[in-house]
């Protein structure tokens, strides 16, 4: 990774299960994202024991009502919104739209927005596999996005 660039760990719907080399995964990440449906607090508890903060959005199996349900942050001049159930308009100034939800991964570019999904930690749909991503954020804005395939 750049030396400039930044990296982010990204996560959604694990339903009360983390994968079990999360540490591993998250090793050199600034941040962990978590897109939802965290479901136990606990689990909650042992992602911010990781190290790097830790960003997350209320999913729709979430009960905490404290999360948001939308996050909308600025990094390296890229503007970010974390969101778990995807919204069916494009959303006005944002770059990058990260969502979960659908418990499939997704890269896609619509209407100038790049849509990604991590996929989900449990219960992938449509023939997709356990997964997470790696987000990367060069200093000139540009964006590496990677899955990795559990189990």
């Amino acid at each position: 990774m750049d030396p400039e660039s930044a990296a982010d760990f990204v996560l959604a719907d694990t339903h009360n299960r983390l994968p079990e080399n999360l540490e591993a995964l998250a090793e050199g990440a600034d941040e962990i994202w978590h897109l939802g449906d965290v479901c136990s607090p606990s689990l909650l508890l042992r992602l911010e024991n990781v190290g790097p903060p830790v960003t997350l959005v209320r999913g729709n199996s979430d009960s905490n009502f404290e999360w948001p349900l939308v996050v909308d942050l600025k990094r390296k001049g890229v503007r970010f919104r974390l969101v778990h159930i995807p919204p069916a308009r494009v959303p006005e100034n944002v770059d990058v739209l990260l969502h979960a939800h659908t418990h499939v991964p997704r890269n896609e570019r619509k209407d100038g927005v790049l849509y990604l999904n991590p996929g989900c930690v449990t219960h992938p749909k449509d023939g997709a596999r356990p997964s997470v991503a790696k987000l990367e954020i060069a200093e000139d804005g540009k964006i590496g996005w990677r899955l990795t395939m559990l189990r």
